[in-house]
């Protein structure tokens, strides 16, 4: 059943959430468990890592159990079966995101697609072959990322330029946690040869406007790289109207197992680009002179790989298709929504990003007054509270707010208000731990 409680300190009732909340906790063994003497798990970190349903879990140890087998390999039935699982997971993996199948690279996790793309960038500098050269970046090339940038969408880039000798130049953010675009004009410029943006922050939960960036990226020749690692597990994302060359993500955020991601990109893009690993598995032919390289995807998918956790990987879009992406979002906007006035109302608390729901995902970091951010964690996971606390892989904007650090609860599909109820008592447990009084943090 939906979750309806009364609004705490009110006794009016809350709006119903979009998603059976009860009836999806019982489908995730890891929420039956209890933490710190017995008290009940509050999961809030989910942006960090996704708990598992038990049909992600069942599909991996399925492979394991009665398919093991290398895929595009060997000519016996267990690596037939191995094969078609595999591809049949790339299959709803690019449905999921609106891609046709060849678009669609295993990669281990988001970083890992991140520097597939950058690899490829730089190595097409110095590729014997003439039709790798067409994206080759170097001395004199810009390459754009922005301010909220995770590190994982910011050091790749870094490096890059070190390599080959371009430089990186970066869009700001406004006060309440926005994309500063009012110089995207001439930070985009001619010299650009790719853009490089978060669809959603980790940090500030902003969920950044696409289309401007893409449009000037397309007026100078620019590729664009979207980073969804934050926005593919939380709302409707299709590719062919995202406007963008590269789209990752990772299988661990939402909820499928560790070790897979996924990189995405335009077929015509991906096939004028040499790989950045090699081995077995991305060949045509190989003579001790030289070799030559499959196709996209396999191009780009060096050695045996990582087939259960694409297996689980599929059967997590499975269920989050079942529920629809449409429902999971409108569930964390209501969360979030929630969450946002019963924190803000707290004496002291300060949230760092929009103070709303408008282009904003469940992402909430916030900053308690006269407490440490990871001194607000420790209380909150003695009381069974999971969340996040330091900079979160984002400390550019951290110095951008002036703060040390923040304390980050993220939402997903089993999130409930209770949820969130426990949070905001926790944050006043803190207060009270420390001894900062509501007249206190506001004086």
């Amino acid at each position: 059943m939906t979750q309806t409680v009364s609004r705490p300190g009110t006794g009016a009732p809350r709006a119903p959430l979009p998603l059976d909340v009860e009836a999806i906790r019982a489908d995730f063994p890891i929420l039956t468990r209890t933490v710190r003497d017995g008290k009940r798990l509050v999961y809030l970190d989910s942006g960090a890592t996704s708990q598992k349903p038990r049909s992600v879990l069942d599909a991996e140890r399925d492979f394991y159990e009665n398919h093991n087998a290398a895929p595009h390999r060997g000519a016996h039935q267990l690596a037939e079966e191995a094969t078609g699982l595999y591809e049949g997971a790339r299959a709803r993996i690019a449905e999921f995101i609106g891609a046709a199948v060849e678009e669609v690279v295993f990669t281990r996790n988001t970083t890992d697609a991140i520097n597939t793309v950058a690899y490829a960038l730089s190595n097409a500098a110095t590729a014997k072959e003439p039709s790798f050269r067409r994206y080759a970046v170097g001395q004199g090339d810009e390459i754009v990322v922005t301010e909220m940038e995770h590190h994982a969408n910011l050091v790749p880039w870094q490096q890059l330029c070190e390599r080959t000798g371009a430089t990186l130049r970066w869009l700001g953010l406004t006060d309440d946690g926005r994309l500063d675009l009012s110089d995207l004009g001439t930070v985009v410029n001619e010299r650009t040869r790719l853009v490089a943006v978060t669809q959603q922050s980790n940090i500030l939960g902003t969920i950044n406007p696409l289309e401007p960036i893409v449009a000037r990226a397309r007026e100078v020749g620019a590729l664009v790289l979207v980073d969804g690692a934050q926005s593919v597990p939380h709302q409707p994302v299709d590719v062919t109207t995202l406007g963008a060359d590269f789209l990752v993500f990772s299988g661990h955020k939402m909820l499928g197992p560790t070790g897979v991601g996924v990189l995405w990109g335009r077929y015509e893009v991906l096939d004028a680009l040499p790989p950045f690993l090699t081995g077995g598995s991305m060949i045509e032919v190989v003579r001790m002179e030289g070799s030559t390289f499959m196709p996209p995807p396999q191009r780009f998918e060096a050695g045996v790989p990582m087939t259960a956790q694409v297996v689980g990987l599929g059967a997590a879009v499975d269920y989050l298709q079942a529920l629809g992406m449409d429902r999971v979002q409108a569930h964390e906007e209501a969360l979030t929504g929630y969450a946002l006035e019963q924190l803000q109302a707290i004496p002291g608390v300060t949230v760092i990003g929009p103070p709303d729901t408008v282009a904003r995902g469940g992402a909430i970091s916030f900053t308690v007054e006269g407490i440490h951010p990871h001194d607000v964690g420790q209380v909150l996971d003695d009381l069974g509270i999971a969340v996040r606390v330091g900079h979160h892989c984002a400390w550019p904007v951290v110095r951008r707010y002036g703060v040390p650090a923040t304390t980050r609860a993220t939402f997903y599909v089993h999130t409930g208000y209770d949820d969130v109820d426990a949070l905001v008592e926790g944050v006043r447990a803190a207060q009270r731990f420390f001894g900062v009084t509501p007249e206190e943090a506001t004086a």
